[in-house]
């Protein structure tokens, strides 16, 4: 019983669209009708500005992280558990149950419980993010990216293969819900980010 109330309010916590909510309360509308019409951080920050992008990315980012650390200083620190919490907080954000189940890429989400699980890992994985976002321009394509290769630094640092199968079912997602932005990409029509 503890386990499903640990996995429900997890699931909760993440389904938070930060982005709409931030928006919203700064007067910008809603931003699930504008830009891309995707609730993250990107398109936050093209419609409604620098500082409620970076409010919302840091927002995304904290809702995987602080419940995590809250169930670890509760005394729930085993791998097991702190591993369906991760998965539930990560797919609360992409199907949030405030929005009809449709959330965002899950990208800020992810780096928050990766930042818990394993922060050598995060510090290279976002150089690789920052690397490929200064080359060419494309967040989707970081992010991929970062997403591509998380799993395995996991994996190296923590030598453990549950966190290495929670963090690759992450990953797997975040690379899932960018597809739209794949084919964009192979396109050439995927916009760049404006420095």
């Amino acid at each position: 019983m503890a386990l499903f109330m640990i996995v429900l309010v997890a699931y909760l916590i993440g389904s938070i669209p930060s982005g709409v909510v931030l928006t919203r309360l700064a007067g910008a509308g809603d931003v699930r009708q504008q830009g891309s019409g995707n609730i993250g951080a990107t398109n936050v920050y093209r419609v409604a500005g620098k500082r409620l992008g970076v409010l919302t990315l840091v927002a995304d980012m904290l809702k995987g992280l602080i419940p995590l650390l809250v169930l670890g200083l509760l005394g729930f620190s085993g791998e097991g558990v702190q591993t369906l919490a991760a998965i539930a907080l990560f797919a609360g954000h992409c199907y949030p149950v405030y929005l009809g189940f449709k959330g965002g890429k899950g990208v800020a989400t992810a780096l928050g419980i990766y930042l818990y699980l394993s922060p050598p890992a995060v510090g290279i994985a976002l150089l690789v993010f920052a690397a490929m976002l200064w080359r060419w321009r494309y967040v989707s394509l970081a992010s991929i990216s970062a997403a591509s290769v998380i799993p395995f630094l996991v994996y190296g640092f923590e030598r453990s293969e549950l966190l290495f199968l929670a963090t690759l079912v992450i990953a797997s997602f975040v690379i899932y819900r960018h597809r739209s932005n794949i084919e964009r990409l192979r396109r050439g029509t995927e916009n760049r980010f404006n420095f």
